[in-house]
């Protein structure tokens, strides 16, 4: 591939995707757009190059910016969000939103839906009464094939065993011919939707609890700030906010904070924090337990 053509995707990828490229992965890029040029009968990537910089042809683009989206996905992915989720996040929210009896929750960027269904499993196996709360799970992706996938919650046996035990594969999966399909009573608590995580994201709504995981790692500086004040902006005060276990806000944004004892999990930086003189008073005892300390 020539250096021109290699900037012509390294541009139209940023551009809608956000996804940052760098030459070494020339490669991986003629690799993944075979099967597009393929598709699309343009004979070599050359040709489709040609014929895009000609016609912003807006299909071939779709399917180029899918091919190029890192989709690698497994049932409870690093477990150890999920543990914090079930065992500390889980009770404080379902304190805090007693009033409401609503919990709202984003899996961003969901690929094929493992994970938005790992977090309807977690919430399912911690919560006996159920009848009185809703649960809303939004899940979005960029690309149309694996949301499809997501939406029908059909897998492979391949797919299934990654991450989970025969036991949970048998409560909330039924077999279908040589796959495994995902029971109803998950299913009805996710919404799938298309979504750039480019766009102006107030349109999703606010969420008591954001998964973002394993997607700022693909991003420029620039873009990661963008998308990092975009989901915090989404995020309710007292939310929690989870990247990848080795992603970081470290100079990225300072409105983001920490918390202890869980890599990749953050919370709202609280106005009042900031720089103000000894509190003398006693601080009352908490209630909850166990408690995230936040750093």
């Amino acid at each position: 591939m020539e250096v021109a053509d290699f900037e012509f995707y390294k541009v139209l990828l940023k551009d809608k995707s956000g996804l940052s490229i760098s030459p070494e992965k020339i490669y991986l890029l003629e690799t993944r757009l075979a099967p597009v040029v393929q598709k699309w009968g343009h004979g070599t990537l050359d040709r489709m190059t040609q014929y895009l910089r000609m016609k912003r042809d807006e299909a071939v683009i779709k399917d180029v910016v899918e091919a190029m989206t890192t989709n690698e996905t497994l049932f409870f992915r690093d477990d150890r969000p999920f543990k914090h989720f079930r065992t500390v996040i889980l009770p404080e929210m379902l304190k805090n939103r007693a009033n409401t009896r609503n919990l709202k929750i984003w899996s961003a960027a969901c690929s094929s839906g493992q994970e938005p269904y790992s977090i309807a499993m977690t919430i399912e196996e911690a919560i006996f009464e159920k009848t009185a709360w809703r649960f809303d799970i939004l899940a979005t992706d960029i690309a149309d094939s694996v949301l499809k996938q997501a939406q029908e919650g059909l897998y492979s046996h391949f797919e299934v065993q990654r991450g989970l035990p025969i036991q949970t594969i048998m409560k909330y999966f039924t077999q279908d011919g040589d796959r495994w399909r995902v029971n109803d009573n998950l299913r009805k608590m996710i919404r799938f939707q298309k979504f750039n995580l480019l766009e102006r994201m107030a349109s999703v709504g606010q969420f008591d609890i954001i998964f973002c995981r394993n997607v700022l790692i693909y991003f420029d500086e620039e873009t990661k700030k963008k998308v990092l004040n975009g989901l915090m902006q989404q995020l309710a005060p007292d939310g929690y906010l989870f990247l990848g276990s080795s992603e970081t806000v470290l100079g990225l944004s300072q409105n983001l904070k920490p918390v202890a004892a869980c890599p990749g999990l953050y919370t709202v930086q609280k106005a009042e924090a900031v720089s103000r003189e000894p509190v003398t008073t006693t601080p009352k005892p908490t209630t909850m337990a166990p408690s995230l300390s936040r750093v």
